[in-house]
């Protein structure tokens, strides 16, 4: 993999990589550090609260970043054996003028039967698909959930009393989940599972709390968690390539991967680079569907922004997010018209892919900051301020 690539994935805030750099190689050490500093007035408290800070971060980390994707693919492969392909999308159920089950049934009957074969089981079938579909996405939610929120944290106390040598005075709140999770929750992407997770986590974590000054202790790091994990990054991303645009006089809403691409500015260089002719769902579905093997199409589908059933057919199992495209789209358009006057464009994108890396790299370091000095500094400080103590609250009475 490129130092391009590497720089690409990190950045883009709908994937995994960035949470993975962040949680595993800046915060978590950064956090049992900041923990053993904050408890080092006590050095018995602090040496266990360093154990406790490892094993939360590490352990939750193993199930978080990894536990969703597993089941969902376990889920998936039981989907299958019962004959159904979990591929299809609950969405194209509500048909529009571009796409729906029964739009895109007839559409690719001819260009892409055994993928139509699966639309049609599905559709009429459409409540037990629904019902797995569900089960499926309950699993991959719920499970972690239980793992992070509830059976991680209950170990690790328990662990804490075992080598501390005290009984177990402390009430627990056992594990319940409760409420029907509506079908179409079940195509939400594995990013959108692991916020949902998050959020359990934190109602876990409070609710596992070994007295109430650790359950507001937990409560104020579990929501800034959510926040600086999953709001934050987009923003700071948009904030840096809005200053930075203006700064340099530069377009760095691409990809660094489309910047350092020879064919797509060869294509600007040329002026034959060829985009739908307007914004509209049609004219882009249209445009897709007819140019396969266009730039435009090559690069919504490397971006995730389309599903491609093979190189020269749109999977219709996928719904396509029309205002995804449509942002993707006026990017492509905006990066062109800034470098319609450029007499030289590779020079000109190296320096854009340039800006745009800093402001990737830039991103990671003071979102995973945020994460791994701010928050903690801000917990600690309202921990001050309640309980009058520096030393961790579920620790003290230990």
């Amino acid at each position: 993999m490129s130092i391009t690539q590497i720089i690409s994935a990190i950045g883009n805030n709908s994937i995994q990589a960035p949470l993975i750099v962040r949680d595993c190689f800046i915060e978590a050490p950064i956090k049992v550090k900041l923990a053993y500093d904050q408890n080092k007035g006590d050095k018995y408290i602090a040496r266990h609260a360093v154990r406790e800070r490892i094993i939360d971060e590490y352990g939750t980390s193993l199930v978080w970043l990894g536990g969703i994707p597993l089941i969902d693919k376990i889920a998936g492969k039981i989907i299958k054996k019962k004959g159904f392909n979990p591929n299809v999308n609950l969405k194209l159920f509500k048909e529009d003028e571009v796409q729906g089950i029964n739009k895109n049934i007839e559409k690719f009957k001819n260009i892409a039967p055994d993928a139509v074969k699966d639309l049609i089981k599905v559709k009429n079938n459409k409540k037990l698909y629904e019902t797995f579909l569900a089960s499926k996405f309950f699993a991959s939610v719920a499970i972690p959930i239980a793992l992070m929120g509830f059976v991680l944290p209950k170990l690790n106390y328990r662990l804490s009393k075992k080598i501390m040598g005290k009984n177990d005075s402390t009430v627990y709140s056992e594990p319940s989940f409760t409420g029907n999770f509506a079908a179409t929750m079940a195509n939400f992407s594995t990013l959108d599972r692991m916020a949902m997770t998050d959020g359990g986590l934190a109602v876990g974590r409070v609710s596992t709390s070994r007295n109430k000054y650790e359950a507001i202790d937990n409560a104020v790091k579990m929501s800034g968690m959510l926040y600086l994990n999953f709001v934050a990054p987009k923003q700071i991303a948009r904030l840096l390539d809005s200053t930075t645009g203006k700064l340099f006089k530069l377009n760095v809403n691409l990809d660094p991967i489309m910047l350092d691409n020879n064919e797509f500015l060869s294509a600007i260089r040329n002026g034959n680079l060829k985009l739908p002719k307007s914004n509209s769902a049609k004219d882009i579905i249209d445009f897709i569907d007819e140019n396969p093997d266009s730039i435009f199409t090559k690069f919504a589908a490397k971006f995730k922004k389309i599903k491609m059933y093979n190189e020269k057919v749109r999977d219709p199992r996928a719904y396509v997010d029309i205002k995804n495209l449509v942002k993707f789209k006026k990017d492509i358009e905006s990066f062109k018209n800034s470098a319609k006057n450029i007499d030289d464009i590779i020079k000109f994108a190296k320096r854009a892919k340039f800006v745009k890396g800093i402001n990737i790299i830039s991103n990671v370091v003071a979102s995973s900051l945020l994460l791994a000095i701010a928050l903690p500094k801000f917990q600690y400080a309202v921990r001050k301020i309640i309980t009058g103590s520096d030393l961790e609250p579920g620790l003290i009475n230990q």
